[in-house]
């Protein structure tokens, strides 16, 4: 009986390895993509951002320039967020902005 069992741990214990090297047990990247790609195709490409225009300051993220504009947390997710900020300012990223620099940020506060 006891060399029924271990032989049973060793194949689940085989097939739990290849499982994790073939398909992997994190979300790929791709997944992700994917389903990013089909959110931002359901929207409406015509509709209007409200904005606000400030000067990045150091040590300032997007997400603190919105908060500290709206005197509270962020009513909206994250990736919310980044997407309207990419919308606002095109070919630029939230990570890449600079100390300086004027950008477009989304006003919340209505």
């Amino acid at each position: 009986m006891k060399q029924l069992f271990g032989f049973l741990l060793f194949v689940l214990t085989i097939y739990v390895i290849y499982f994790d090297l073939t398909v992997g047990t994190l979300p790929s990247s791709r997944t992700q993509q994917a389903v990013a790609l089909v959110e931002t195709s359901t929207l409406p490409t015509n509709t209007v951002i409200p904005s606000f225009d400030a000067t990045v300051q150091p040590g300032e993220t997007v997400i603190s320039i919105v908060e500290q504009h709206l005197n509270k947390s962020l009513p909206l997710s994250i990736t919310d967020l980044i997407e309207d900020f990419r919308k606002l300012n095109p070919n630029q990223t939230p990570e890449t902005i600079q100390i300086g620099s004027t950008y477009h940020f989304p006003d919340y506060s209505k």
